[in-house]
């Protein structure tokens, strides 16, 4: 019997089920502010735990109304009502998203949490008024990996704050840019808050710095293996699913990326025959979008043929999706080390 395939899987996903799926990521389902463990040469990532704690005690206190239990925190004053917009600017690897889903599970519910992108689709399969109808009834709306690589979608989303703080709403969101918007390598706040317009003055910005930490003291990713042997332990996996490199870029050509997480969930481990470097660039941006969804769901890879860095080009590396694509190799690296250690 041979083992599945990826791309022989035909997922589907309603507007009702990506409403109730914004949510964060399996891998962050027990992430809490405690489980974050600031890196000590690096005090700009305690002030973040700090900073993230007291916003979402603000959330809290906003949709109690300020009630009792709160009161009784503060001696019966009446708490400070900050912002109601905080962003997490800093390199991948430091812990933004974990803080981003610590601070959605501080805060009682209803409330919502999912991916530039992902927010992206929800308005695309709504429609605009229908998304902020749903999404006005929440407290917060956690946004991560923000992104300004599309001045029509950042536009969109922009608005949707908008609409939706004026409704009440807190929102919480990490930065993924454009490197010409970087200085050092970090996300432009200024460049943000201007692209937002009116919400500029909404949004306290707290910096998040240091090394990536996927990566501290740890190995580089495994030798890719042979195609036999691949296929051999492929087989030999539960739940596991094997592709041709070629034929799954091909195949996720033809799915829209809000599915890649349906598409992957159930999977126990992924093999990857024959990688290579990306051919182009929107191929590079798919299996982005796809190492983003292996990664939130803790699924490791197990590749032939070339190393999983040598996805992305120097040419592509040097190009206006840099940080997408070192993030995305931090994130496979991660993963291709889970089964190397098992």
């Amino acid at each position: 019997m041979s083992t599945p395939r990826l791309a022989d899987r035909r997922p589907e996903l309603s507007p009702d089920e990506m409403v109730g799926a914004m949510t964060p990521p399996p891998r962050f389902d027990e992430v809490r502010f405690d489980t974050y463990v600031p890196n000590p040469d690096e005090p700009s990532q305690a002030a973040a735990v700090e900073a993230c704690g007291a916003f979402a005690e603000r959330v809290a206190a906003a949709s109690s109304g300020g009630g009792s239990w709160w009161k009784s925190l503060f001696g019966g004053r009446k708490a400070d009502p900050g912002k109601p917009g905080l962003y997490l600017d800093g390199g991948f690897g430091v812990g933004k998203t974990h803080l981003l889903a610590s601070t959605w599970h501080a805060v009682p519910g209803p409330k919502s949490y999912g991916t530039f992108v992902e927010l992206t689709n929800l308005v695309g399969a709504l429609g605009f008024a229908e998304t902020v109808r749903r999404l006005s009834e929440h407290r917060l709306l956690a946004i991560d990996e923000f992104e300004l690589d599309d001045p029509g979608d950042t536009m969109l989303v922009t608005q949707l704050i908008a609409k939706l703080s004026d409704a009440g709403v807190h929102v919480a969101a990490t930065s993924n840019t454009l490197p010409d918007k970087l200085g050092e390598g970090r996300f432009a706040a200024v460049d943000f808050l201007r692209e937002i317009h009116a919400m500029a003055a909404r949004f306290d910005v707290v910096r998040v710095d240091g090394p990536d930490y996927r990566h501290r003291g740890l190995p580089d990713a495994p030798d890719p293996m042979g195609d036999g042997e691949l296929t051999e332990l492929a087989a030999a996996t539960d739940g596991a699913t094997l592709d041709d490199f070629e034929e799954l870029c091909a195949f996720l050509a033809r799915l829209h990326p809000s599915k890649y997480g349906r598409l992957v969930d159930g999977v126990s481990a992924v093999h990857l025959r024959g990688v290579q470097a990306a051919p182009d660039q929107d191929v590079a941006l798919r299996l982005v979008a796809l190492a983003d969804r292996l990664y939130d769901r803790a699924i490791p890879v197990r590749v032939s043929g070339e190393s999983l860095p040598s996805l992305f080009t120097e040419e592509m590396l040097a190009g206006g999706y840099r940080k997408k694509y070192l993030r995305a190799t931090s994130r496979l690296t991660a993963l291709s080390r889970d089964l190397a250690k098992s």
